[in-house]
């Protein structure tokens, strides 16, 4: 099954990608894609090859992850998406599934690779289990960027269904973060709270932080104020 997946790949690989997705992605010497591998492969097209693997054991899902291609481990990110999708009221393999997501989470080493997954399954069992707060607390202490970056992305889902206080918690937890791609997910989940119903509370925290917050996370948190209001916050100093 492994090789019949990664042929299905190919086919629909375009090589004169290759070369955009790396830089698109960051794979040069010192940044934080760094030898990461692409044959090309766009986000649509993987989806659709994916869907043919939602029902994959759990050693091919693994082998899969363990490629040093990245759409092969998006392919497999994927296919535990769908399948956990596709088993609402099984919550014994859905329970599998996580697990194994969890087991394997730093093959979801690159930003698309997290924001494809995590609200899809960790972001969808924190909803019904409150419990998981701890494995999202506990990914934000990880000294792992990518687990870091899961935490916050994952509670895109609660924010949805008008659950914010995680994502309050992280977003304090962040304010003195180093790493761009950190700031840019946390502003990202800051302005999803306020589209989500939360336009106070994200006022709120923008009264109290914006002089504190990375400029990126300022910038990103703000996108759907008003432009006096966006006007306002960024020239707090």
């Amino acid at each position: 099954m492994v090789e019949r997946w990664k042929h299905d790949l190919q086919e629909v690989a375009r090589e004169e990608k290759v070369k955009i997705l790396s830089s698109f992605f960051k794979t040069g010497k010192g940044e934080y894609g760094e030898g990461d591998i692409f044959i090309g492969v766009y986000v649509p097209d993987n989806r659709k090859v994916a869907r043919r693997y939602h029902n994959a054991p759990a050693d091919v899902l693994e082998t899969m992850l363990h490629s040093p291609i990245h759409e092969h481990r998006l392919s497999a990110f994927l296919a535990m998406v769908e399948s956990f999708k596709k088993s609402k009221r099984d919550e014994i393999h859905r329970k599998s599934i996580l697990n194994l997501y969890l087991a394997n989470l730093q093959r979801a080493n690159n930003w698309d690779l997290v924001d494809l997954s995590a609200p899809y399954i960790l972001g969808e069992w924190l909803l019904l289990h409150d419990e998981a707060e701890e494995t999202i607390m506990r990914l934000s202490d990880s000294e792992n960027l990518w687990e870091q970056r899961t935490a916050i992305v994952a509670t895109m889902t609660p924010i949805r269904h008008g659950r914010h206080d995680l994502t309050y918690r992280l977003a304090e937890k962040y304010l003195s973060h180093p790493h761009p791609l950190i700031h840019k997910a946390t502003g990202w989940m800051l302005r999803e709270t306020g589209k989500y119903g939360g336009m106070e509370r994200l006022t709120e925290f923008l009264d109290r932080n914006a002089s504190a917050m990375p400029r990126t996370m300022l910038r990103y948190a703000i996108e759907r104020l008003t432009p006096e209001q966006r006007k306002h916050y960024l020239s707090i100093k």
